[in-house]
């Protein structure tokens, strides 16, 4: 097939340099030359036309448009951050019988709170209880190989981002609570995906935005409870909780009422989807 006659002379038109590039690079060829053949001792006529060259080459030549930088991403009031922690065999435990979003392994979840121009704040049930802190903490607790904090951001889909305002006032409400060690969701204690569900059915008039399953401590491989489960139950001198209605980070990660836009890096396991909508790994600016 011939191509036609506009598409070749379209084509050899995007070929050939522009007239001003090629008078250009004319100019600094003859000038170069010119440059070379003085000696030392003509030092000084030498430094007028490396002068003249540059002036040349800052004003004369055509330039390669500077590419536009990405922009940045920035967190929202009400956005998720699910965390795939290194808390030893406890984090371990938990990874191994939930199931993230594109398989990452996640062990932590938490809300953010405030942002304003200096500073980013999360509230969570972490291992002090329930508390608000930076962000800078949050992130800081673990990293992926090439050191950036292993955290996916999930944002709430526009029908329940007017829950977010009424989730927070739940939610600080219940600043200084302990720790849910015993993962019952029945006990004024909470671990830290039952505090959102909380703030959740709150704010939605007692209806449940995400759901409770049965819970399981059972080790995938063998079906029978994992051993770092007995001794941890043991100690706490509780029954262990098997088939009890819970929630996990991994679970909440794939609701189909957030969809998952940035990573501060990579979760194990992570396998980005169409699913999601983050396209690179990139950090926001530390706050200071």
């Amino acid at each position: 097939m011939h191509r036609s006659g506009l598409a070749a002379s379209a084509e050899k038109r995007v070929a050939r340099p522009s007239k001003p590039l090629k008078d250009c690079k004319r100019l600094l060829g003859r000038g170069l030359r010119w440059v070379a053949q003085f000696s030392e001792r003509s030092f000084r006529r030498t430094f007028q036309a490396g002068l003249m060259l540059g002036a040349l080459v800052v004003s004369g030549c055509p330039s390669t448009p500077a590419t536009a930088p990405e922009p940045v991403f920035e967190l929202q009031v009400g956005d998720l951050l699910f965390q795939d922690l290194d808390c030893g065999p406890i984090c371990d435990a938990i990874e191994s019988v939930t199931h993230g979003v594109s398989g990452a392994n996640l062990s932590h979840v938490a809300m953010v709170s405030r942002v304003d121009s200096k500073q980013v704040w999360v509230i969570e049930a972490y291992a002090k209880g329930v508390v608000e802190v930076p962000l800078d903490e949050l992130l800081a607790r673990s990293h992926d190989a090439a050191g950036n904090p292993k955290v996916l951001v999930g944002r709430l889909r526009a029908a329940y981002l007017p829950l977010v305002p009424r989730v927070l006032q739940a939610a600080r409400r219940r600043l200084g609570k302990p720790y849910d060690e015993a993962f019952a969701v029945d006990n004024d204690k909470y671990y830290c995906s039952e505090l959102l569900y909380e703030g959740f059915v709150e704010a939605n008039d007692g209806r449940p935005v995400f759901e409770l399953q049965p819970m399981t401590f059972r080790d995938p491989k063998t079906g029978k409870t994992a051993h770092v489960w007995q001794s941890y139950f043991e100690e706490l001198g509780q029954p262990i909780p098997e088939g009890q209605p819970g929630l996990n980070p991994g679970g909440m990660s794939s609701s189909d009422v957030l969809t998952i836009v940035h990573a501060f890096g990579s979760p194990k396991g992570w396998r980005p989807s169409s699913r999601s909508s983050t396209e690179h790994v990139e950090s926001i600016p530390q706050s200071t």
